[in-house]
């Protein structure tokens, strides 16, 4: 079993990657900016600086990009107070940590954001630490979140797994040399997870937890 298990949240242990989509869409919208919904739902996982060089390219005028995150945090902001934790992410968390894992949030929410997705997820006993967008200089795909999270827990790569929902995840994982695990509950497809590394994929935490003794967290 693995001495540490680090999460992602959005789409991971929350069901909010849609809600993260209607914000940035409104927010590009309100800009003059006309982004699809289905583009915007692939880059969810992003931070909100390359989420937006993502969508917008190299020639958009990057003096917008604050005014952006700042429209998509406004808009998100009115769901703070409601936000769904996903089926079995709390039991998860508790049964691992009553294995003896240590659990880690591994995430590009930070602030206020952070605070009402914790509050959401409502474990806080159990999680031991947690590596924000208010911790790393970059983001995923990039490693430096799961080097970060597993600095907090003082557990090397070979002796964790990353939970994730979406391709940045399992692509930050793989750059830090961790295992990694993905669930379906962000919206991407399976195949695409698996390509981005993922060592195995279920529906969601309570799929995760009904295989655990069978799965990369119980072995």
């Amino acid at each position: 079993m693995p001495r540490a298990v680090l999460f992602d949240v959005d789409g991971t242990l929350t069901d909010t990657n849609h809600l993260h989509v209607v914000a940035w869409w409104e927010a590009f919208r309100q800009a003059g900016h006309g982004v699809a919904m289905r583009q915007i739902h692939r880059a969810i996982g992003l931070s909100a600086a390359d989420l937006v060089a993502h969508l917008l390219g190299d020639e958009r005028d990057s003096d917008e990009d604050e005014a952006l995150a700042a429209a998509h945090d406004t808009l998100y902001g009115t769901w703070f107070d409601r936000l769904p934790a996903l089926d079995g992410a709390q039991d998860l968390l508790r049964t691992l940590a009553g294995r003896g894992c240590r659990i880690v949030l591994a995430t590009s929410a930070g602030g206020a954001e952070l605070k009402a997705l914790r509050r959401a997820i409502d474990a806080d006993e159990v999680i031991a630490g947690v590596a924000s967008a208010d911790d790393v200089e970059a983001g995923k795909p990039g490693p430096e979140p799961v080097h970060q999270a597993l600095e907090i827990v003082g557990v090397p790569a070979a002796e964790a797994v990353f939970v994730g929902d979406t391709v940045w995840d399992m692509k930050a994982a793989s750059a830090a040399g961790v295992r990694a695990v993905a669930l379906l509950s962000g919206g991407i497809p399976r195949a695409d997870l698996e390509e981005a590394g993922a060592a195995a994929v279920y529906d969601d935490p309570a799929g995760l937890l009904k295989h655990l003794d069978s799965s990369l967290l119980g072995a």
